[in-house]
């Protein structure tokens, strides 16, 4: 066997690696993914750091069990011990307030054997922002680097598993995206 062939040993290709993307399976509808750009792995970029801040209110609001909007309202009164919210991350905390409801029925259609309270929280909180993101948002058009950077926040604030979970739900999201809205 010559160095990089795909043989199995017994002359024959093997079947190629599963991508670990999840495969959504629909009769007679052909699956078409959204190229995901990947974030750059040294630093956070200044949308990513938005993002996270965002992330934050809705982790708050979900360990609280209260509203996202009045935790943003908490958050929006500037004090002395922390820094203003981006007005990126409020504007993303607010695309999602409306849709919260939605949006937790979509992941919990879609996360296959994985219910919302069963998520790890930080999970749950970038996987709500994200998807209102990519469902809700303006720019269709950048939606795989979107998927990229909720990625890379997953391997930054989650656990190993959890940039894999993130991007194949955000994925599945995006294909069925016609369905849902």
């Amino acid at each position: 066997m010559t160095r990089g062939s795909a043989e199995d040993g017994t002359g024959e290709q093997a079947a190629p690696r599963a991508t670990g993307l999840p495969h959504p399976t629909r009769e007679g509808a052909e699956v078409e993914f959204e190229r995901t750009v990947p974030a750059r792995a040294d630093r956070l970029h200044g949308r990513s750091r938005d993002r996270i801040r965002a992330i934050d209110v809705l982790f708050e609001a979900d360990a609280k069990q209260v509203e996202v909007l009045d935790v943003l309202a908490e958050r929006l009164k500037v004090s002395a011990a922390q820094t203003p919210l981006p007005p990126r991350a409020r504007q993303l905390v607010e695309l999602y307030a409306p849709h919260a409801v939605d949006i937790d029925e979509d992941l919990a259609t879609h996360s296959r054997d994985w219910p919302l309270h069963r998520m790890p929280a930080a999970d749950r909180a970038i996987l709500r922002l994200g998807s209102a993101e990519v469902l809700y948002g303006e720019d269709e058009s950048s939606r795989g680097a979107v998927i990229g950077e909720y990625t890379k926040i997953a391997e930054v604030l989650s656990t190993d598993d959890s940039p894999r979970f993130v991007n194949g739900l955000l994925q599945r999201l995006v294909d069925v995206r016609g369905l849902l809205s």
